[in-house]
């Protein structure tokens, strides 16, 4: 049973949030409104305002970003860098600030949302480094004696006008691994962060406006689902990139002509080896991380475990005490670890598929009582296989765990899923990790450390209803880039 902090004394990282804050369009603060609030997900008080786009603000930004298409694009390599820097100095500067907004309408606790912040800096940072790299190809055609006499080069030009939809989780990073490429790239931009955690992409435009980017190449626009449609529709914008729900094939398919892009979750499995490679104390630290960082709202979370028999109970025994240990309470505590999850609706569906999975024979290990938006972290076991617990997103602080005898069989079972993003996997087998990277249908195996390790210039996406394309800043940057030859 996961330990109650309510009471346990908070940290104050920060002021506090202001009282409200503008959209950005097309470069300019607009302080149209204050029509949406944003709560405090721990308090479920409201925290600030801030300003709603309509659909005639969506359509403003897609025309200043058509026209500044040409302006971005000779906007030089070095200006770009010259950009992305100064937004890897100004986080630096406003640190807390951006941690607390994380802690405050994210619900996220601190040591959490300032590794968030951390990974910010780390992916404008690389960015950076990226903006002036592409050294392009030279093509040799002499290949018959119809093209003697010929060469070739190719450069990457920007596809143009981009725009980009994030969901609440990682209302930083996740901006920031769209973002950042772009101005790299070399592309204008439009970003719909998710209303329920604008605050941070907000802060971020704040910054860009410091910079002397090329009038309407950027705008930041909180806006209904409804007029956002013009994001997706429009054909002045040249790709799309979106990360959240299956939604995105529905996206997808009211696109056109446009490139998109999807990272649409997961339900990531970790396979524990008879000979993990490395410790069990290692391997359990790794899995309480992986399954309850932020209180499992991440599409790579750990959701499915799947332990070899031979140290099946000794692995259950383990995880059942480190699970129980975990402090539940005021994420802004430096000593809690788990923290309220998006909303009271999220909370009764994670709860729901928790009782179901119960009610069809499952055994809890770890795990107690809902309060409110607070789950305490749950582990199961003898989960059904049609359980939505199993089969779906949990995206809340709850995991499964079972035995295998098998590792091919095993390897059948983590593929036996509709979704394909990362997995991991523990074993001390060379010969099993090389099997696992060519069987699993994935877009990611991790050896040796859990499914839900990133780092930000990696390349990461998913397959099957995962997703398609690949986010880590070179990669979004070959997305959001067309090849010229000359």
């Amino acid at each position: 049973m996961a330990k109650s902090e309510k009471k346990n004394k908070a940290a104050k990282p920060g002021k506090g949030l202001k009282s409200s804050y503008p959209y950005y369009l097309a470069g300019r603060a607009v302080a149209a409104n204050g029509d949406l609030e944003v709560l405090d997900k721990y308090s479920g008080k409201r925290a600030t305002r801030v300003a709603m786009a309509d659909a005639a603000a969506v359509r403003k930004a897609i025309v200043a970003a058509h026209k500044a298409r040409e302006a971005m694009a000779e906007f030089a390599p070095d200006r770009r860098r010259d950009v992305l820097e100064h937004c890897v100095r100004r986080f630096g500067e406003r640190f807390e600030e951006l941690a607390l907004a994380l802690c405050i309408e994210a619900g996220k606790p601190i040591k959490d949302a300032r590794g968030e912040v951390t990974r910010l800096i780390d992916t404008f940072r690389i960015a950076a480094n990226e903006a002036t790299r592409d050294p392009g190809t030279l093509l040799e055609l002499q290949i018959s004696p119809r093209t003697r006499g010929y060469r070739g080069m190719v450069k990457r030009v920007p596809i143009g006008p981009c725009s980009f939809i994030t969901p609440f989780n990682f209302p930083l990073n996740l901006v920031a691994h769209k973002v950042a490429p772009a101005i790299a790239a070399g592309c204008p931009f439009v970003l719909k962060p998710a209303i329920k955690t604008p605050v941070g992409a907000l802060i971020m435009a704040e910054i860009l406006a410091e910079t002397d980017l090329p009038e309407g190449a950027f705008s930041v626009l909180c806006c209904s689902n409804e007029d956002a449609s013009l994001l997706v529709e429009d054909e002045r914008i040249k790709l799309l990139s979106f990360t959240g729900g299956l939604i995105g094939w529905d996206l997808k398919a009211r696109a056109g002509k446009k490139k998109v892009t999807l990272e649409l979750g997961g339900n990531a499995a970790c396979i524990v080896d008879a000979d993990p490679g490395v410790s069990l104390d290692h391997v359990v630290e790794r899995l309480v991380f992986g399954a309850y960082y932020q209180s499992g709202q991440s599409c790579i979370s750990v959701q499915r475990i799947h332990a070899h028999a031979d140290i099946y109970d000794k692995l259950r025994k383990k995880l059942k005490a480190a699970v129980g240990a975990l402090r539940m309470g005021d994420p802004r505590s430096d000593t809690t670890f788990i923290g309220p999850v998006v909303d009271e609706q999220a909370a009764q569906r994670i709860q729901a598929w928790i009782d179901a999975a119960l009610k069809g024979g499952a055994k809890r290990i770890a795990g107690g009582a809902r309060q409110g938006t607070m789950i305490p972290a749950t582990l199961l076991e003898n989960v059904a296989d049609d359980a939505e617990l199993y089969r779906k997103e949990a995206f809340g602080p709850v995991a499964l765990i079972e035995p295998f005898d098998d590792f091919d069989a095993v390897l059948e079972r983590v593929n036996d899923s509709d979704f394909g993003l990362q997995a991991g996997v523990f074993t001390g087998r060379l010969d099993h990790a090389m099997r696992a990277w060519d069987r699993l249908d994935v877009g990611g195996v991790i050896v040796g450390d859990v499914p839900s390790f990133r780092v930000d210039n990696m390349p990461y996406g998913g397959v099957k209803d995962s997703g398609q394309g690949r986010e880590g800043v070179r990669y979004a940057i070959e997305d959001m880039s067309e090849q010229r030859l000359l």
